[in-house]
């Protein structure tokens, strides 16, 4: 439906997404016809491409790592603000190139005063317990395997209202706390939670600090699942699980103040944000 707009129709406007950017790029025949990615270029945005399987591709001079499928993935943070050429290289060493530079957002911002300096400084043991669980966490998130299921699309784990979101920040006290990098679904203690993709259990823990029940699934390449505050799994460690299989039940565990599901995406150490996810189309 594209056919008929110019190239220059996309560029004015700065938050279109790279599928239809790309997508006139490559309609027009350009030098970068032969990159064909989904995803906003924006930050929290997560990248999927599909190239040929013999094709090599790198990001900075860093090489993606490339499916037998030809699929490939990379992420912007949620501060990003740094230029990353993609650079696919054929194998008679024909090279197409592509620089995207995140869009930067603004992320909401909730100012709480007052706040006794006794809750400002934590117990010790909560601080040495929670440095346990994040080392846990922090392993499970720099697999990458060979599975292709991110290039397959993501569905909602949960149908609820959305309460919270990605990016979003306390600054108790005028000092700022760690910004919330997943998306918050209301529910009650219970409902279903389903996987969003397709992969395999990298960690169950029914019990950490502040996450209370936590699972991990990954979804190759480094792009990970991440479910907290759960009350149950109904699977382990371990385990395979297909698109919309029920993992889990929402909960209250761990520090909250009530039942709700905290769903994260991470691709590796980077942060990505899930409801920008949720649009990328398979390609």
């Amino acid at each position: 439906m594209f056919k008929n707009l110019k190239p220059y129709t996309f560029i004015k406007n700065s938050f279109v997404s790279a599928t239809i950017l790309l997508s006139s790029l490559y309609i027009n025949n350009t030098i970068a016809a032969s990159i064909n990615v989904s995803g906003e270029v924006k930050q929290g945005g997560l990248i999927v491409g599909k190239t040929e399987a013999n094709n090599s591709v790198t990001l900075n001079a860093k090489p993606l790592p490339v499916s037998a499928q030809g699929d490939y993935v990379f992420g912007f943070s949620r501060d990003d603000v740094s230029s990353y050429q993609l650079v696919i290289t054929e194998p008679d060493g024909t090279k197409a190139t592509k620089t995207f530079t995140p869009l930067k957002r603004d992320y909401k911002l909730q100012r709480i005063e007052g706040i006794k300096k006794s809750i400002m400084q934590p117990d010790p043991k909560a601080v040495a317990r929670s440095q346990k669980d994040s080392k846990q966490i922090k392993t499970a998130r720099k697999i990458s395997s060979d599975l292709t299921s991110f290039a397959q699309g993501f569905i909602a784990p949960i149908k609820g209202t959305i309460t919270g979101v990605f990016g979003s920040q306390r600054i108790y006290n005028g000092v700022p706390k760690r910004p919330h990098f997943g998306l918050d679904y209301a529910g009650d203690i219970g409902d279903p939670v389903k996987a969003p993709a397709s992969g395999k259990v990298l960690l169950w823990v029914p019990d950490m600090f502040y996450s209370g029940g936590t699972m991990i699934i990954d979804h190759g390449h480094g792009i990970s699942s991440t479910f907290l505050h759960l009350s149950h799994s109904f699977v382990k460690q371990g385990d395979t699980v297909k698109q919309g299989d029920i993992v889990a039940s929402v909960g209250n565990s761990g520090r909250v103040t009530g039942p709700h599901l905290d769903w994260r995406i991470n691709w590796l150490d980077v942060k990505i944000d899930p409801a920008l996810v949720l649009k990328i189309n398979t390609l």
